[in-house]
């Protein structure tokens, strides 16, 4: 037994596998030879941990989650890829986190202080970002990247490639098959922008001047009346002295052929109704 962590007689901690000092594994475990468990981790019970999986410290996984298995890729060929969790993501019932694929990035990466709540989701060669809440059954197909502090409601599918911008929110049984600018709020069966995610903002610690800023730059980006490329330049230099507003500019300007944006809802008011007041 390694030092400092209590394994239950039932699980199963195959010879290579490394646990942390003060780590618990509970009932029915299954750890592969490759797996890196971190200090003070607790695994329920019937967890199963498989391939090159790095979980860090003072995670929490709870029954039946599956990490770290081969990915659902058919271009897959069976090489080593790996999977990292970041220190304090918790983990609920039923999620499944798979490996990176050898015919893309190799790698998925799920960042720090995450909530996968149960049946969730995230397929080979992701990047999940710091601080992503995913409600219950929310889903990421493969290759997607999420930004810091974004918030997937339940139920919610996030299309294959796909890019969410840091403190985004995706409302809950929507699809989301288009990038999603960072502070941006979507929503729908085939998801439109619903404006900004005013409520997150505040919560962030963002000051009612500087929302009021980005909210000035979405206005800008998205105005339908020139091309979003004029826009987007026209943002860059009224906006450049506003961090936040930039990081709006920036996400939209790396966009490349796989990648289009998720538009304002058509007909609706292209900014959200809520005050930042």
């Amino acid at each position: 037994m390694p030092e400092g962590a209590t394994i239950h007689p039932s699980s199963v901690v195959e010879r290579g596998a490394t646990i942390g000092k003060g780590s618990v594994i509970g009932p029915f475990c299954h750890i592969g030879p490759s797996v890196v468990i971190g200090e003070n981790v607790r695994l329920s019970s019937h967890v199963s941990i498989a391939g090159a999986t790095t979980l860090g410290d003072n995670c929490r996984v709870y029954p039946h989650a599956a990490l770290g298995e081969e990915p659902q890729n058919l271009a897959h060929k069976g090489g080593v890829t790996t999977l990292t969790i970041g220190a304090g993501t918790t983990i609920r019932e039923a999620a499944t986190i798979h490996a990176g694929s050898d015919s893309s990035r190799g790698h998925t990466a799920v960042g720090k202080n995450c909530f996968i709540m149960a049946y969730c989701h995230v397929a080979h060669d992701c990047i999940v970002g710091d601080n992503v809440i995913m409600a219950n059954g929310a889903t990421l197909a493969g290759h997607c990247e999420i930004g810091d502090n974004v918030t997937i409601g339940g139920l919610t599918a996030v299309l294959q490639f796909v890019r969410v911008g840091n403190n985004a929110f995706l409302a809950g049984m929507s699809g989301i098959s288009g990038d999603v600018i960072p502070f941006g709020m979507a929503q729908g069966n085939l998801a439109d922008l619903r404006g900004l995610n005013i409520v997150g903002m505040r919560r962030s610690g963002m000051s009612k001047d500087d929302i009021r800023m980005v909210r000035e730059a979405y206005l800008t980006i998205f105005d339908q009346s020139r091309p979003m490329a004029d826009n987007l330049q026209i943002a860059r230099e009224k906006f450049a002295a506003s961090p936040l507003s930039m990081r709006i500019v920036d996400f939209l300007s790396v966009r490349g052929k796989r990648y289009f944006v998720t538009p304002p809802v058509k007909g609706g008011a292209v900014d959200a109704p809520e005050s930042d007041g």
